[in-house]
């Protein structure tokens, strides 16, 4: 078993900035892959970024490559977004998930990759 807990949400002006935090507990935090979705309201629940059990490879979808970067410190059990110039179109209920049996360098966009997910953030970019 693994539980996430996310943290960092909160209220934004647009083009502002900020950090989400997921914290792992449970099992060996290296031994996971971590993604990052979202569901926006009346929305589907969306990919947003991905990371590899070593932190090596990443992949973004296109609405936020570039103003977003997912990181993980495996010593702290933590995963981490970083949201910069943030729109309006972002806000969203964010979730972090963790998958297993995956590579060292896997990285996975699909929510059925995923085993484990947190109870997500809220984060709100106002226009």
């Amino acid at each position: 078993q693994v539980q996430l807990v996310e943290s960092g949400g909160g209220l934004v002006q647009a083009g502002g900035s900020l950090r989400l935090s997921c914290a792992a507990s449970g099992r060996t935090f290296s031994t996971y892959a971590m993604g990052w979705f979202r569901q926006a309201p009346g929305k589907d629940r969306e990919f947003v970024a991905a990371i590899s059990r070593s932190g090596d490879n990443t992949y973004y979808a296109d609405s936020v490559k570039g103003r977003f970067t997912i990181s993980r410190d495996n010593a702290k059990n933590t995963m981490y977004l970083q949201m910069n110039s943030l729109k309006p179109e972002d806000t969203a209920v964010y979730y972090c998930a963790a998958g297993f049996r995956y590579s060292d360098t896997d990285v996975r966009t699909r929510q059925y990759e995923y085993a484990y997910w947190g109870q997500g953030t809220q984060v709100t970019a106002s226009s």
